[in-house]
């Protein structure tokens, strides 16, 4: 184990028992309670001590024994409707996944854009953010990797070896690749939970519901423009590769989509019931209006589609399903649990009145208020460079909707856009899975994805700032 591993593994409970053992009170018995369970988890999530699912189940265990609330109360955080709107979209995920189509559409929208360089570019950013709206950013990257490793080593071995040009088009790909990964996640509920973890709180906690065509209508926009952004930085800017040029890669997407053969049975079942929940999530608000007596939601259409995966037969006679249960050993199971003990935490920190106390901190300060929120953006979004996105936004979620309310301006103004701005992590392998990948690839320098993320992360915070000054008021 890692040095900071083990210094995390024991500050943590060390940082717990400091806090709930302080002579002085710092705001009530239960609210010092859960400061305490708060410190550890973020300790045990910047440190990785241990799996963030398991640092999550700290309130599960903590809260009933330190009197904070009942485990009936917390544990209700652990089955949240949205817990089970995310696991139908994870479940869709995993029969995209099981069948090739995931890959299949990825290669198609390729070969639709054509392959001149920057072409090939483009056309892996949109395949990945495609990809990366319906399914993990890890699963889109994954997927994308190899075909774009067999189009680089294409270059290496050409006749006048690797050049300048080769290389800077291999950088354009490979970061284009994780880079959209990132952004594509923004553009639905599903993308990426740290979009999750804001809907449940805002649920939960505020009884306000965004609905997966609203967040589309605002995550899509600026989930396009960030990759435009992007696009240009790389090929325009930052990695110009002006005079390459080739045409194998079109050989390659080719001989990609011809072991894949023809779209079978299989493919086109689980593209129709694809199809019907995403129809079903956009129209659901018209759907309900004209059956008033319906009660048709997110969740119910997510679990509608996770069922059906399970339990319409490919083959009656020998009883084949799409999914069997057993597929769902690669679900991502500790996602689900880091959003319950989020959802507890977030409970936990306004039920005790913390969140009441950051809000009227902020609200006697004097502060322009366009400065806080600007601030915000940056420390989350250069925070999220260092730390898991979705621990983020659940420790900073709950304090960000405080600090809305002590500068009396709707919450959901700068929520969104804080949740935004932990998916633009562009700087560092280790900021997200994408990013990870791509650098273990060999293509890329930590020096060359940093020059080029943090002019992104500014344009970022940029974009942001704008997006809460004009944007957010036409939509709330």
């Amino acid at each position: 184990m890692a040095l900071s591993k083990k210094i995390g593994l024991i500050l943590g409970p060390l940082a717990f028992f400091a806090v709930l053992f302080f002579p002085v009170t710092l705001l009530s018995t239960k609210g010092d309670a859960v400061i305490a369970v708060a410190l550890w988890m973020v300790i045990w999530w910047i440190f990785e001590a241990v799996s963030i699912s398991v640092s999550a189940l700290l309130p599960l265990i903590l809260f009933p024994l330190l009197n904070v609330m009942p485990i009936d109360d917390v544990g209700a955080n652990y089955g949240s409707k949205i817990i089970f709107l995310f696991f139908g979209g994870f479940v869709l995920a995993l029969a995209l996944e099981k069948v090739n189509l995931h890959k299949r559409i990825a290669l198609n929208i390729i070969k639709i854009t054509g392959t001149t360089p920057n072409k090939v570019v483009l056309g892996f950013m949109i395949a990945t953010a495609s990809l990366s709206m319906w399914i993990s950013n890890t699963a889109s990257t994954v997927v994308m990797l190899p075909i774009a490793v067999s189009v680089i080593k294409l270059l290496q071995h050409d006749e006048d070896g690797f050049t300048k040009s080769d290389k800077n088009f291999a950088l354009s790909v490979m970061l284009g690749i994780a880079f959209s990964a990132n952004a594509g996640g923004i553009a639905t509920i599903i993308g990426t939970p740290p979009n999750s973890v804001l809907i449940g709180l805002l649920e939960k906690q505020y009884h306000i519901e965004i609905s997966f065509l609203k967040w589309m209508t605002i995550g899509l926009p600026i989930s396009i423009l960030l990759l435009i952004i992007i696009y240009f930085v790389l090929v325009k800017w930052m990695f110009p590769n002006k005079q390459l040029e080739f045409s194998a890669s079109k050989e390659i997407i080719a001989q990609e989509l011809h072991k894949l053969g023809a779209i079978n049975k299989r493919e086109k079942m689980v593209l129709t019931i694809f199809g019907i929940t995403v129809f079903l999530w956009i129209f659901r608000t018209l759907i309900n209006s004209i059956f008033p007596n319906l009660g048709l939601s997110d969740t119910v259409i997510s679990m509608i589609a996770a069922i059906s995966l399970f339990a319409v037969p490919y083959n009656l006679k020998k009883g084949d399903f799409i999914l069997q249960w057993q597929d769902t050993e690669k679900l991502a199971w500790g996602i689900l649990i880091l959003f319950g003990g989020g959802l507890a935490l977030a409970n936990g920190m306004a039920t005790t009145g913390i969140v009441n106390k950051v809000a009227e901190i902020i609200s006697t300060s004097n502060l322009p208020i366009l400065f806080t929120v600007s601030l915000l953006l940056f420390l989350v979004l250069f925070m999220t460079e260092l730390m898991s996105n979705v621990a983020l936004i659940t420790i900073v979620a709950p304090i960000v909707a405080g600090i809305a309310i002590g500068l009396e301006i709707p919450m959901l103004y700068v929520l969104i856009p804080v949740t935004i701005a932990s998916s633009c992590a562009f700087m560092l392998p280790m900021a997200t899975p994408p990013n990870a990948i791509v650098f273990a690839s060999g293509f890329i320098k930590i020096s060359e994805m940093a020059k080029v993320g943090v002019l992104l992360n500014l344009i970022s915070v940029g974009l942001l700032i704008l997006m809460y000054q004009f944007i957010m008021p036409l939509f709330f």
